[in-house]
């Protein structure tokens, strides 16, 4: 009798799981709501809004390295070629507070054929950051400051200034919160559910920058100066919106 019970519940139990494996291969799929939606839990969307624009500064590197055995006549050098360089920049009419020092380096030359080692010279080196915002003035800039005796190659890079910057990402935050309401829409109108208030708002914002254009050895330190007409590209202002929305 016991061995009769326990064949009939074996074989219920398989009928069961042979049923409901049938079930979930060909029976109807469950709503979306109670497959992707628990009561309580938010329904959370995210879209992205995307700007384009034309970069209206240009940053140019440029550096002067000079190197001899005395430690001051060398540093005397370079300082006389950095206010000389300094000064034809403002000529062109380049602000002073956009001539940055980025650095100043000053390295020991050792001499490697006699023990112990020994200072056999110096070489001091700086390093300037120059802001334009009129690029016709850019190649006069690379011409000068070869002039004056720039001869460490840098690079220009080219960016958006802040007020234009915030008015276009602005832009872009209000397209990717409109896109993302009209996308929390569609998907409620389809599971058949009701949207309650935003309870959270996340963004995280991309700028991509056009690539910084190198300047190459024939471009400073001897040779003739960069005249090429340097053209800046597009930068691309993106943000991307993360709404959470109650479930009524």
């Amino acid at each position: 009798m016991d061995n009769e019970k326990h064949l009939n519940f074996a074989g219920s139990l398989l009928i069961f799981f042979i049923l409901l494996f049938v079930y979930s291969k060909w029976g109807p799929s469950l709503p979306i709501s109670i497959l992707t939606q628990t009561k309580g839990e938010p329904l959370i969307v995210s879209e992205t809004g995307k700007v384009t624009a034309i970069p209206d500064i240009a940053k140019v590197s440029l550096g002067i390295e000079e190197q001899g055995v005395s430690l001051k006549v060398v540093q005397d050098s370079v300082n006389s070629k950095s206010k000389k360089l300094t000064n034809e920049l403002k000529k062109l009419g380049i602000d002073e507070k956009d001539i940055k020092t980025v650095n100043y380096n000053v390295y020991p030359e050792y001499s490697y054929d006699i023990t112990p080692f020994k200072i056999s010279g110096y070489r001091v080196s700086t390093t300037y950051e120059v802001k334009i915002d009129n690029f016709e003035k850019i190649n006069d800039v690379l011409v000068v400051s070869t002039q004056a005796g720039a001869n460490v190659a840098g690079n220009i890079s080219f960016e958006i200034n802040e007020k234009t910057k915030e008015e276009l990402t602005q832009k872009a935050r209000e397209e990717a919160v409109k896109k993302a309401k009209d996308k929390a829409k569609g998907l409620a109108s389809s599971a058949g559910i009701s949207l309650g208030k935003i309870i959270n708002i996340s963004e995280s914002t991309g700028i991509d920058y056009p690539r910084p254009i190198a300047m190459m050895d024939k471009g400073l330190g001897g040779g003739e100066p960069i005249t090429a007409n340097i053209k800046p590209g597009e930068t691309e202002i993106s943000i991307t919106v993360s709404l959470s929305y109650e479930i009524k």
